[in-house]
């Protein structure tokens, strides 16, 4: 009996199913059943399904109470083969993949719905190209030969299970979502915000705030508006190009206090305010909605909602059900430690190798103590920080880490030349188009040898149009970004399998933070979980080194109080 089925909904319902055999061909004959949940649930020798996309079916599961193992999604498997090929930003559909193999017109992927608050709507596209499983199972087995054609199948087959496993995940924790107290968060809007008026004006105390700036300035100002606020200093004498925090700290004026306090709440308002509360809180829950893989580098985001842009005051609204706690993660010094597995300096993996301050660490070997200037060095290398006291810093650090320091190098050199360039296990760099400026993260995979293992002469389509620096700035960062991306992949998957036995459940994740949401008893098991789970997954993603990757973790009832 063959452990791996490939999964096709039927467009009349119901159900299309056949097993699979290791090469990607039907291994038997295609069944159809009537009832989708059921074929899952009366199939538990199933190891890994495979189907269309996750969006498409794990949730309607989730709702009858049927939870998968494991799978295979056909579509992050095209969007991640595309990518190593060199093809990234082409149609990544079933559909479109389809076309491809049999060499007809390549339809386009539909438009990525916008998320409606509140609701549990699908994780990708909606109303996809109806593709039927015995074409499914066709651009399965053509993925499978793909996967055999990269220089490091083993490592491309790793990510793909990785990232089909990051969609499980996330359909999980779209229907569990992050426990939310209503009231709470009421309480914490009245305190800051002070009373909520008809009608949707700005509540009392930006008022108040409103009313301060333009006392200060002399004449009425909306705080709101950078223009005005910007014509306001100008017409006080003071020239400021912007009114980010940062430029209007540093005026002497008595608006800047009030004006600061202003923009502080009001993003606050705007952004987490009692509209947010009515929009997508329910049933005592944050319901978000995750997007694996959202950004280029594999880091997720969210659809709406701003899950990951949660302030600290807002934070004190998250807490755990009575009898449970929330068990909050922080994987620590992550950066530094994933360049130290990926550059293999032997340096900087014998630092990355204590549980102990990695940038007290190397400042003692570089820096003659002096951390600070360690910490600005190191993420100066992976961030790109190549001038004024950054060159010198980068100088002291590789004089004792000239691996490490030579791998960012010969990333940001590849990337400035054009050519492409991946994390550890394949994620491929895309056209650099635009992302520098826009503050997105980069990276690079390494095929066991650097970057000249890939051929100088696969251009990445785009590349031309982008300033050749940024561009280098972009894979420097892309080479431990994506790579740390693809190491929490594998975190989630490993905790998750950990927990599959528990009352405990994943309720939120974002780049190195994962929240476990767990009874009081379970709490201690949990902890233990993601320690062993970020063993594990250093272990899969970079092999045996002596790098290890430790969490700060805290058992809390509310989420405020464990930072």
């Amino acid at each position: 009996m063959s452990d791996r089925w490939a999964l096709a909904p039927a467009e009349e319902g119901g159900a299309e199913l056949a097993p699979l055999g290791p090469d990607g061909l039907p291994a038997g004959p295609v069944v159809k059943e009537p009832d989708l949940v059921t074929a899952v649930r009366t199939r538990p020798q199933v190891a890994r399904w495979v189907w269309r996309a996750t969006g498409e079916v794990y949730p309607r599961l989730l709702d009858a109470g049927v939870r998968v193992e494991r799978c295979y999604d056909i579509e992050v498997a095209e969007n991640l083969l595309l990518g190593h090929e060199g093809r990234l930003g082409e149609p990544r559909s079933a559909a479109a993949a389809l076309a491809r193999l049999r060499g007809g017109p390549v339809p386009p992927d539909p438009p990525q719905r916008s998320a409606e608050p509140g609701s549990q709507s699908s994780l990708f596209e909606p109303r996809p190209v109806h593709v039927p499983l015995e074409q499914l199972i066709e651009v399965y087995a053509d993925q499978q030969r793909r996967h055999d054609a990269t220089a490091y199948p083993e490592r491309v087959r790793l990510l793909t299970a990785a990232e089909s496993a990051g969609t499980l995940v996330a359909g999980e924790m779209n229907t569990s979502g992050l426990p939310w107290s209503a009231e709470v968060h009421r309480e914490v809007l009245h305190e800051l915000l002070g009373e909520r008026y008809a009608g949707g004006g700005e509540p009392k105390r930006l008022a108040e705030l409103t009313d301060e700036v333009s006392a200060a300035f002399g004449r009425r100002v909306r705080p709101d508006l950078p223009a005005d606020v910007v014509k306001a200093f100008a017409q006080a004498g003071i020239k400021v190009k912007s009114t980010r925090r940062w430029e209007i700290e540093a005026v002497e004026h008595p608006a800047v206090k009030p004006l600061l306090e202003y923009k502080t709440l009001y993003r606050i308002w705007v952004a987490h305010g009692w509209s947010w509360l009515q929009d997508w809180v329910r049933d005592g829950r944050f319901r978000l909605e995750y997007l694996p893989g959202g950004t280029v580098t594999g880091r997720w985001v969210t659809n709406g909602g701003g899950a990951l842009q949660i302030p600290k005051v807002i934070r004190r609204a998250v807490i755990a059900d009575p009898g449970w706690r929330l068990v909050v993660a922080d994987a620590d010094q992550m950066e530094p430690r994933v360049l130290a597995a990926i550059s293999r300096d032997p340096g900087l993996m014998e630092v990355a190798g204590r549980a102990t301050d990695l940038y007290q660490s190397v400042s003692d070997r570089a820096f003659a103590g002096n951390r600070d200037q360690a910490k600005l060095a190191v993420l100066g290398a992976v961030y790109g920080q190549t001038s004024g006291d950054g060159l010198k810093n980068l100088a002291a650090l590789r004089r004792r880490f000239p691996r490490a320091v030579a791998y960012v190098d010969d990333a940001a050199r590849a990337g400035e030349e054009g050519r492409l360039v991946r994390t550890w296990l394949g994620r491929t760099c895309p056209p650099a188009v635009g992302a520098a400026d826009s503050g997105e993260e980069a990276g690079i995979p390494q095929d066991a040898p650097p970057v000249e293992a890939v051929d100088t002469e696969e251009w990445v389509p785009g590349y031309a149009s982008t300033n050749s620096r940024a561009r280098g700035r972009f894979a420097r960062n892309f080479v431990v970004q994506g790579s740390a991306a693809d190491w929490a992949l594998l975190l989630l998957a490993a905790l998750r399998r950990s927990c599959s036995g528990l009352a405990a459940e994943l309720v939120f994740f974002q780049h190195d933070e994962v929240i476990v949401h767990c009874p009081a008893e379970e709490a201690d098991t949990v902890v233990a979980a993601i320690r062993e789970a970020a063993d594990l997954a250093g272990r899969l993603t970079f092999g045996e080194t002596p790098v290890r990757f430790p969490f700060t973790t805290a058992v809390v009832e509310c989420y405020a109080d464990a930072k």
